[in-house]
């Protein structure tokens, strides 16, 4: 018996996306060696955080990096060293800002999200400007510590970000961007980094890395990333909670070696098969159709498979999520936002056989 099944847990095929609602991704066995091996020595933790930072910037074309519990305490501890820049951040100041000036931190209007509380609890002020590059910079003040870029679908009504990047630049404004999601692409690692410029990137390490879920990436340069070390545990302070188990350095180091031995295209071609064919197996149902949509719900180079309800059909979008989580087997799907009768089937957390049970319980649900 599992321990989900022990405490009367039904296990989910998981049709939607890496969510943490979800438990994120699924690690594979090299993670999870690597953290059973982590697990069974005492270790000097800050002096593992460094060697592990540095062989992941190593790997990923990085001038330093560092491992956060999660993509928002990644946010939390940049913005809090950019706050303090160009001095050692006090892990004492925050958030109530003693000695501290630089404490703005600029978000474009169409980017602001619920992850812009990882930015308030620093004690900064969010500044939002409209999605045009004027008023991106008339923000622009002797308080701003930073811009920050949330990647992916969130971007859409933003200037280009190269654009924006020459701003910041001309200005002497850091940049930070959140990538929680962005792989797919691999490339993600140092794209925004080492060919775009910016100063720091986050990610979340239990999304397509494949790394723990209560663990992250802070990738740039290394006055950042010195920051973010200052600033975490085991020192007293703003990042005192957010501690990064050694079990967790490990399984990150182990996940992007991993992620960076796979064949990214292969993968890619993977996903789109499994699309394909929950197309063509819900293919001819009356009052349902399904398209190909592409990208991902995050922005991500990989296909969905979307399923439209007709007006006319006898069932509601969600009687049919209902339906999928309430049979044998629980299935979770994803309700699209912008069109209250269409679902989305995101093949990034399945395996095929999953794929397949996925697209026979929704078509038993479809013609019932």
């Amino acid at each position: 018996m599992s321990i989900y099944e022990d405490l009367g847990i039904k296990p989910i095929i998981n049709a939607s996306a890496t969510l943490t609602r979800l438990g994120g991704s699924r690690m594979p066995r090299e993670v999870l060696e690597a953290m059973h091996a982590a697990a069974g020595s005492f270790i000097d933790l800050p002096l593992f955080q460094t060697r592990v930072g540095d062989r992941i910037a190593e790997l990923t074309r990085n001038d330093a990096a560092f491992v956060s519990s999660g993509a928002a305490a990644g946010i939390v501890l940049a913005v809090a060293t950019l706050m303090a820049a160009p001095n050692e951040p006090d892990p004492m100041a925050y958030p109530m800002l003693k000695g501290i000036t630089r404490n703005e931190v600029i978000v474009f209007t169409s980017q602001r999200n619920g992850y812009d509380f990882a930015i308030l609890q620093t004690g900064a002020s969010i500044v939002a400007c409209d999605d045009t590059l004027e008023s991106f910079e008339s923000a622009i003040t002797g308080r701003t510590a930073c811009l920050v870029w949330f990647a992916g679908a969130l971007a859409a009504k933003s200037p280009p970000i190269e654009d924006v990047i020459a701003i910041a630049r001309k200005h002497h404004v850091p940049v930070l961007v959140d990538a929680a999601a962005q792989i797919p692409p691999v490339s993600s690692l140092w794209h925004y980094t080492k060919v775009l410029g910016c100063d720091g990137v986050v990610f979340s390490g239990g999304k397509g890395i494949r790394g723990p879920q209560a663990a992250g990436l802070v990738l740039g340069t290394r006055e950042l990333i010195a920051g973010c070390r200052r600033l975490s545990a085991p020192t007293q302070g703003i990042g005192r909670p957010m501690k990064v188990g050694k079990e967790e350095l490990a399984g990150m180091l182990a996940a992007v070696q991993y992620t960076l031995d796979r064949d990214e295209d292969a993968i890619l071609q993977g996903y789109e098969a499994i699309v394909q064919n929950w197309i063509e197996e819900l293919a001819g149902i009356p009052g349902v159709t399904t398209e190909r949509g592409f990208p991902s719900e995050a922005g991500q180079p990989h296909a969905r498979a979307i399923v439209h309800l007709d007006a006319g059909f006898g069932k509601t979008r969600d009687q049919v999520i209902d339906e999928l989580r309430n049979g044998d087997v629980w299935i979770e799907v994803s309700a699209l936002a912008d069109e209250p009768n269409a679902i989305a089937l995101n093949p990034q957390t399945l395996t095929s056989d999953e794929a397949g049970v996925v697209a026979a319980r929704l078509r038993q649900v479809l013609t019932r």
